[in-house]
């Protein structure tokens, strides 16, 4: 599956979890397209995953596939690395879609211009149509359609446009998050501007802001930017509640697909807890895993970061990846929206900003104990080894105090059914530090069930 950090695709698995998506317009590496997504380095990911959804102007590659390792394998700890696949060059040939784009319009406007020069001539002889009175109020729409709930949301939030130091960088979208000028969005898509680069937030009336990074969360793909010189009338969106969110409901997603910005899409909630992975595909990320709110809305590189909004207008997540069938047309080397878009659940999102903005760092709910990537669909197995030698159980972390040894494979946390490592981890990043959670595993054939206080950890790393 290949999910949209924008442009990348992720192994596929029993429950396969979807890549991040890539922006448009960022150079084909992972999902540098418009958007850059952060993720784990992970092994090689098998096409048709989900990428990210942001756009990068130098379109991505595809997006890497779960690091491997199975039973007695080599550890992988949450977020273990991959191999990125190496960039493909670039095409070139977006500056010819975007010609034949503006050459499309110039004949639609001189055929728009005959036209009505020819319907004057007629009209001259004696019409038969009959206008609207121009003194007529303008349409009103109710709060609760569509029209009503983009025009309340649409001016909190902003298209991104992040460009490193040497000039790479894409396109992405993001949201008001409060009155001192925080916008959240996706790590991905400000991922080219991390280190020393250039952010900047536009609003739909055309005004522009630059911004800074407050903090930003690999493994979440959640980030918080503030802008400088941020205005005094800044209207935060409000938010949902994600775990109230039911399959059916209607939803509304705003972006810049394809840098087309301040674009209203339309679905319903196709699926909740969905398994997603996404990586940008890019050597220096970290892999990121969501238990996903999976929606039909159209999604498109350039959403990444973008709010996904309930009927009401409160925001239920934030658009973050894409299932892709394989290679984007028009020559953008993007694919595009095939109804399987995934959003990070905001419940999930608000405790990483509320982190980001309080520390600058990401603190990640943890059991102790590293698990294989390998997507085998019966459970996520404890690994004899961990991530470079390291043990497979934390010493006095909360698995071992648990009795959890290498060799078991976890099948269920809480009532939620576990089929992979990716499945497991996404699950658990659900959950704050503190909490408790039943483990359900399999040791020798025979099925045995545990409480644990979740642990933490500060920090990417």
């Amino acid at each position: 599956m290949s999910t949209e950090n924008e442009g990348n695709a992720v192994p596929p698995a029993p429950s396969a979890p979807p890549v991040p998506m890539a922006s448009p317009a960022a150079p084909p590496q992972g999902h540098a397209p418009e958007g850059n997504a952060p993720t784990a380095p992970l092994p090689p990911v098998p096409q048709d995953t989900p990428t990210a959804a942001h756009g990068a102007w130098p379109p991505p590659p595809a997006t890497p596939a779960y690091g491997d390792g199975g039973a007695g394998g080599p550890g992988t700890g949450w977020g273990a690395s991959y191999q990125q696949p190496a960039p493909k060059p670039r095409s070139g040939r977006g500056g010819l879609v975007a010609a034949v784009l503006v050459a499309a319009l110039v004949a639609g406007g001189l055929g728009g211009g005959l036209g009505y020069t020819l319907a004057k001539d007629r009209d001259d002889r004696g019409s038969t149509t009959v206008s609207a009175d121009s003194s007529a109020a303008q349409v009103k729409r109710a709060p609760g359609t569509i029209a009503g709930v983009a025009a309340r949301a649409l001016p909190s939030t902003v298209t991104i446009e992040a460009e490193s130091n040497n000039g790479e960088g894409g396109t992405g979208t993001g949201f008001v998050f409060d009155t001192q000028g925080h916008i959240v969005t996706n790590n991905h898509v400000v991922a080219d501007a991390v280190d020393g680069g250039k952010l900047t937030a536009t609003f739909p009336n055309g005004r522009k802001y630059d911004a800074e990074i407050v903090g930003h969360a690999q493994g979440y793909d959640v980030a918080v930017i503030k802008l400088k010189n941020a205005p005094s009338d800044l209207k935060p969106l409000a938010l949902g509640d994600s775990d109230k969110v039911a399959v059916g409901d209607e939803t509304i997603a705003i972006g810049a697909p394809f840098g087309l910005s301040n674009t209203v899409t339309t679905g319903i909630i196709s699926a909740k807890n969905r398994p997603v992975a996404s990586s940008d595909g890019s050597s220096s990320s970290k892999a990121s895993y969501m238990s996903a709110l999976q929606t039909d809305a159209s999604i498109n590189p350039g959403n990444s970061g973008g709010p996904l909004l309930d009927a009401s207008g409160a925001v239920i997540g934030i658009n973050s990846a894409i299932q892709s069938t394989g290679s984007g047309g028009f020559g953008s080397g993007q694919s595009g929206s095939i109804g399987l878009g995934f959003a990070i659940p905001i419940n999930q999102a608000k405790y990483v900003a509320q982190q980001l903005i309080k520390t600058g760092k990401p603190v990640y709910a943890k059991i102790g104990a590293s698990v294989s990537l390998e997507d085998s669909g019966n459970g996520a197995q404890i690994t004899d080894q961990g991530t470079g030698g390291s043990a497979a159980v934390e010493s006095g972390g909360p698995a071992d105090k648990a009795g959890l040894k290498p060799g078991d494979v976890i099948t269920k946390l809480d009532d939620h059914v576990i089929d992979s490592g990716p499945t497991l981890i996404g699950e658990i990043w659900t959950h704050e530090p503190g909490d408790k959670v039943t483990i359900t595993y399999k040791r020798g054939g025979q099925e045995h069930t545990v409480q644990l206080t979740l642990g933490a950890r500060q920090g990417d790393s």
